[in-house]
This record gives structure tokens, sequence and C-alpha cells, in this order.
């Protein structure tokens, strides 16, 4: 990842850390996902993070489950709302997501040191039919407004997209 400006003026790492804060401080997330007849699918949920890597609380028998079993394939959309008034700003990506068990040991790690409680406010292996499904980005990351002066972004909309490159340590 550079560390220097790039083309269009900012500094990646910086930027990839200001999305990395920006998921760390939510929890929801649109979720979008495709059936292997590429029957599209989008649903709002509710996301545990741990660094970009995200988790999400979902039933064996959703359609999001369904989908991911036949096409890991998945995007991702953070809604992002820093100000009252214009565009609301977002950290979107493309991810490979994988279906867990609850009783699976890495997550009830997690579990025990309390990094899913976002998503877990009961004890999950006590509810039928759960599991876990864990998204991590691919390559790039997209912002849209993240480190853009509110004026700036206002007088131009078109100026808020940027992307950047994913650390190694943090993609699937």
């Amino acid at each position: 990842m550079s560390t220097t400006g790039n083309a269009q003026g900012f500094d990646e790492r910086k930027q990839f850390d200001t999305a990395r804060r920006a998921v760390g401080r939510r929890s929801f997330c649109v979720l979008a996902t495709s059936s292997a007849a590429n029957r599209p699918h989008a649903v709002g949920i509710l996301y545990a993070p741990i660094g970009m890597t995200l988790y999400l609380l979902v039933s064996e028998d959703s359609i999001k489950t369904r989908n991911i079993r036949e096409n890991p394939n998945v995007a991702v959309s953070i809604p992002v709302r820093k100000f009252p008034l214009g565009p609301p700003l977002a950290v979107q990506f493309q991810g490979t997501a994988e279906v867990l068990p609850v009783d699976d040991p890495h997550i009830m790690q997690l579990r025990s040191a309390k990094r899913l409680k976002k998503i877990m406010t009961v004890d999950p292996t006590t509810v039928r039919g759960a599991c876990v499904l864990r998204i991590a980005p691919r390559r790039r990351i997209s912002t849209y407004g993240l480190g853009v002066p509110l004026r700036k972004l206002l007088r131009d909309p078109s100026c808020g997209h940027r992307s950047v490159r994913v650390p190694d340590d943090q993609t699937a």
C-alpha cells in the first residue's frame, strides 16, 4: 500500500485507516449476495467487525446463507452518516463470505473475548438454526466522502469517490 499521495491527491494508508475506523464504529451494513442462478439479493443487517473482517449472525435457512453457500462472492456497503445535511458517506467493498457454525472454535474464541457482542446478545448456540457469516474484503475498498472536506463534497459530489488497496493481512 502506498504511504504517499497518489494521482488523486490523497494518502492511501491514511484513507484506509479512515475507512477501517469508520467500519469499526458502525454495526449496520447492506449485504448483497447472488444465487448460483445470478438472482441478486440485498439486505440490511448488523455486523461485528474484527479489523476489516465482518461477522454476521444469521439463520441457516435464510436467502443470504443459501446464496453464499452457492456463491461466496458478496458486496458490502456500510453507510457512514456524519453530517445532518449533505450526502451520506460510505465504505463499500467486494468480498468473500463463508458460513460458520456458531460452535466453530474460532467463533467460540471471539465470543469468549467478547469481540462479537454487537451481534450476539444471547447465546447463539441456544438459537435453533443460527450460524455466522464471516466476510473478508478483497484487494480494494471504495469510500465515498470519507476524508473529503464537507464544503468540497457539497460543491462537487463527484470528488467524494476514493479507492484504496487493502493490506494483505486484511483480505480474503
